[in-house]
């Protein structure tokens, strides 16, 4: 578990921020621009010293300010990913990794080389030079070497801030091999509420330096006072499971779901037995009050309504469960009222196959 007390004061700003995350996994900081993020991150690696406080990781100590404990940031077993990547352009591939590795100083290894290296798709590029890659191929090679040097724990500072969406599309994946190894404890800063539901086991929101809540993201999501602070369109139900089977004619992989029935999702990149984690966007779910019939939606779900939550305008975000699944449908106010919506009401929730993407987790 990684345990975080601290306070920070840089002129105006106060940093006051008291969480604590899963370890392994990764946890996503999110919140707008000047939350504190970055600066939450230097703390933690010790680049910047808190006031007061304590932070600790698996039960070692890195800073306190009480029992006057502060590790060098050296001697805390961090690896550090910047916004600016701090490769050296002078080296190849190769031996910017190999400084990583030489930053180990013995720390068991999370993830092996070779293992490292498939993950990353780095070994075609370990001859080049840093100043012919690309912003993705540069961004995994900072990954890459962060990762030999063996870290109890990887900072990752808007790693796919700088990237167009396609490098953003292309590195993705990568992060998500990440964090499907299952081994590393990574604390991710984003602003992107999509890497949170796409990535994180847990998150920290963020605003003006305070932690406004941390958890779980669909807690986020169905909590009326932190939802108002996330994208519209970003809002949604986090579903993990495995792939039962692939259909490859219909290009169609089901996931089953327990007594809540199953899911077909795209095939594309999934294989029978690998976990996946499905984001059910609260836009794309309809909602009958009658068994549908003759449609083209391929996936239908029995569930119940749990509460309706008032949105501004003519909205309101549906909160449903399917045998023990948390759902969220995001609908109008009319069309509510014209299905009776009531907490307790059996309904069947509809999303459209082509609406989901399976990620690797």
């Amino acid at each position: 578990m990684l345990r975080v007390d601290l306070q920070y004061r840089a002129g105006d700003f106060m940093l006051a921020a008291a969480f604590e995350a899963p370890t392994p996994g990764l946890t996503a900081l999110f919140g707008p621009s000047g939350a504190g993020k970055s600066t939450l991150l230097q703390l933690v690696a010790g680049l910047t010293q808190p006031i007061a406080g304590r932070i600790e990781i698996d039960g070692t100590c890195l800073f306190d300010a009480r029992g006057g404990t502060c590790l060098r940031p050296e001697a805390r077993g961090i690896g550090y990913v910047f916004q600016d990547l701090r490769l050296f352009p002078h080296l190849d591939v190769a031996a910017n990794l190999d400084y990583g590795r030489r930053r180990a100083r013995g720390r068991p290894a999370a993830l092996a080389r070779d293992r490292a290296l498939e993950l990353l798709a780095l070994g075609p590029l370990l001859g080049r030079r840093i100043a012919g890659l690309s912003g993705g191929e540069r961004q995994r090679v900072a990954l890459g070497r962060a990762l030999l040097a063996h870290p109890r724990l990887l900072l990752l500072d808007e790693p796919l801030s700088a990237l167009d969406a396609a490098r953003r599309a292309e590195l993705l994946p990568y992060f998500e091999r990440l964090r499907a190894e299952r081994s590393l404890s990574i604390l991710l800063v984003t602003h992107q509420y999509e890497d949170v539901l796409r990535l994180a086991d847990s998150v920290v929101l963020l605003e003006q330096g305070r932690v406004l809540s941390a958890g779980s993201p669909m807690g986020l999501a169905t909590d009326p006072a932190l939802r108002m602070r996330l994208p519209a369109d970003s809002v949604g139900a986090l579903v993990e499971g495995r792939v039962g089977r692939v259909d490859a004619a219909r290009g169609l992989a089901v996931v089953p779901l327990g007594g809540a029935g199953s899911l077909r999702v795209p095939a594309t990149g999934l294989a029978p037995g690998q976990p996946v984690r499905l984001q059910l966007l609260a836009r794309d779910l309809i909602i009958a009050t009658e068994e549908p019939r003759a449609l083209s939606v391929r996936n239908r779900l029995r569930a119940v309504v749990v509460s309706l939550l008032p949105e501004p305008g003519e909205q309101c975000l549906v909160q449903l469960e399917a045998a023990g699944l948390p759902l969220l449908a995001r609908i109008t106010r009319d069309a509510s009222d014209e299905l009776a919506l009531t907490p307790g009401r059996e309904v069947w929730v509809l999303v459209k196959a082509l609406s989901l993407v399976g990620h690797i987790f």
